[in-house]
């Protein structure tokens, strides 16, 4: 688990020193444990450690024997000691199982692996550079290519170490109003690009070629009773949870109590001789606090659990979670993410987590307030316009209304649609439902619910890892038709009678909360002067953006009573605060309120309980 960096100069111009070491250290905190780099004839690849597998013999960049290839990565190789075997391999580190597999088997070596990863390989013999990102995206990899060099790295702000200048993207901007974060492939930023997951880009003398070698769509649809299903489905999750627990440091489990994180947590604990340490924070609103059901699944399964109850607000660590994600994210769990992160590191150095499992198997109130409402017989593409709408944060004509005169025209060609409208005409062979499925595994894991806790997570250098998201259980859930995902209303269907298995009902059909923070209410009260200061600011409004009126206008709504904006209050402040810290002053660390211009933050600490 660590962060990459590298580049290629098409007229191998060098990179040098100063540049490699500033790019490594703007993200220091995703692998503090070791740095490494390698230059040769305008070719860059560098890496920051996290070491969790052969501590003493995992250093990057990793050589082959005659020191012509170079490999460097990010991310876990679950099954590298089966793959190891006749490898002759020296050390019991995964990166060198990528070292020898791409030697013996050449550039689709990749599609033998079973984890989450960024891969760069430097092959000196043929002069090219190989850029690999997983199949699902839970491992990032950001690329800026000006025709004459590419470089990548896997946070945006070391690209700026590199020299790339920031700049907004206007396209990105109208998407990310969309859909409260910005759609892959496309960023906030000119000309960085996100490398799509299940993906591969060579650059070589002979020119630059991206191409596909994992696809989603490939899964056929099968027919099979619901209990062969629902076998097939807990021994998936069985193995992938068992291969996630090869590790040279101490493990746990973030532990929320619904469905997901209990199931791997009940299946942890089968596995291993000892208690499983897993983790949660609660809130003091019942509303929004799960701690009780996450203590009533520690019991349990044994577990030696931890729960910190914070009191009562966040965002105090909002200008952290957004330098940390580079770009702004409308989804404020990105906050408590980042703090039970931090009560995991105190103990662990890796964690089991529950994400992927809403995507899957249809976990979503959207998922089952759309489809019960919605007729299926309809022709497919008004099916798939009813969807996006539904998916919004803002509509078209609600953009149109907080958009001044001068952005309407930037945006006057701009359709955010597009992004969503491609991958659904990508699964028109699936059922709707699984086709909306489809699209959430396409553009929101990558998008939004995986950079949620790789960057949380990895800024406290903690390595979690996904159960849910094993390519083998991927492919099983797109086998299984929607109609038994989503079932007379009930989310999750096919999974909750498969987790009949392994837990109590009264965990598998309790209400579903979101892993949130009643932030729509603190906007009303505590929060009320903050969200008038960053929004109707002089330094604000200069901009240009958005519309004075309308923005007072739904402030005042929200803050009445009359209407519920916080989501799209959310998606306005975190763009604010992200305008500041990366376009008008490019901070190098995370960056405080008074350093932002805003003085009316309400910072209140948490207060942590431990629970046994």
């Amino acid at each position: 688990m660590c962060g990459i960096i590298g580049g290629y100069d098409r007229e191998r111009r060098p990179f040098g020193t100063a540049l490699a070491e500033q790019a490594c250290e703007r993200m220091r905190h995703r692998g503090p444990d070791d740095r490494g780099w390698f230059e040769a004839e305008g070719m860059l690849v560098g890496n920051q450690r996290l070491s969790i597998l052969d501590l003493a013999g995992g250093h990057q960049p990793m050589f082959s024997d005659d020191r012509q290839i170079v490999v460097v990565q990010n991310g876990e190789i679950y099954n590298f000691k089966e793959l190891a075997q006749g490898l002759h391999c020296k050390t019991t580190c995964d990166t060198e199982v990528i070292l020898r597999l791409y030697e013996r088997d050449g550039e689709a070596f990749v599609k033998q692996l079973n984890g989450m990863f960024s891969i760069a390989i430097l092959d000196l013999r043929k002069q090219s550079l190989l850029l690999y990102r997983d199949r699902i995206g839970q491992k990032p990899l950001y690329l800026y290519d000006d025709g004459k060099r590419l470089m990548f790295a896997s946070e945006i702000k070391s690209l700026f170490a590199m020299g790339v200048k920031a700049e907004m993207n206007w396209e990105g901007f109208d998407a990310y109003l969309t859909y409260n974060f910005v759609p892959p492939p496309i960023t906030l930023y000119q000309n960085i690009t996100h490398l799509m997951p299940g993906q591969m880009l060579k650059i070589s003398p002979q020119g630059t070629e991206q191409s596909c070698w994992w696809n989603l769509a490939d899964s056929p649809v099968e027919c099979r009773t619901e209990e062969s299903w629902c076998e097939e489905i807990i021994e998936t999750l069985r193995s992938a949870v068992q291969i996630r627990l090869r590790a040279d440091v101490p493990l746990g489990a973030f532990l929320s109590g619904g469905i997901d994180s209990s199931s791997v947590v009940s299946l942890m604990s089968r596995e291993l001789p000892h208690p499983v340490q897993t983790f949660c924070i609660g809130f003091n609103d019942p509303r929004f606090d799960e701690s009780i059901y996450a203590r009533e699944v520690a019991e349990l399964c044994g577990t030696s659990h931890t729960c910190e109850v914070l009191n009562p607000n966040l965002t105090a660590s909002w200008p952290l979670t957004v330098y940390h994600n580079d770009q702004p994210h409308g989804d404020v769990s990105f906050m408590p993410t980042h703090r039970v992160s931090s009560l995991a590191r105190r103990s662990v150095k890796v964690v089991l987590t529950g994400d992927g499992s809403d995507e899957l198997f249809a976990g979503y109130d959207v998922h089952r307030n759309f489809f019960a409402g919605q007729d299926l017989t309809l022709p497919r593409e008004q099916i798939e316009n009813a969807y996006i709408s539904a998916i919004s944060l803002f509509r078209p004509s609600e953009k149109r209304s907080l958009y001044t005169s001068e952005t309407s025209q930037k945006l006057a060609s701009a359709d955010a649609s597009q992004y969503a409208r491609t991958h659904l005409a990508e699964f028109r062979h699936l059922d709707p439902i699984s086709q909306a499925l489809a699209l959430d595994t396409k553009l929101l894991l990558p998008g939004n619910n995986l950079v949620k806790p790789d960057k949380m997570a990895m800024a406290v250098s903690l390595e979690p890892r996904a159960p849910y998201l094993d390519y083998r259980m991927v492919n099983l859930a797109f086998r299984i038709p929607g109609a038994l995902k989503l079932r007379n209303g009930m989310t999750k269907s096919i999974l909750k009678k498969a987790c009949e298995k392994i837990l109590p009902q009264s965990i598998i059909y309790r209400k579903k909360q979101m892993f949130t923070v009643p932030i729509g209410e603190w906007f009303k009260r505590e929060l009320a002067p903050f969200v008038n200061e960053v929004l109707l600011s002089p330094r604000s409004l200069e901009r240009g953006i958005f519309q004075p009126d309308r923005v007072g206008e739904m402030i005042r709504d929200h803050q009445s009573g009359r209407m519920n904006h916080t989501r799209t209050l959310r998606a306005l402040l975190a763009f604010e605060i992200w305008q500041r810290t990366f376009i008008d002053t490019m901070f190098d660390h995370a960056p405080t309120y008074a350093e932002l211009g805003i003085q009316s933050s309400v910072e209140l600490e948490a207060v942590p309980k431990q629970a046994a």
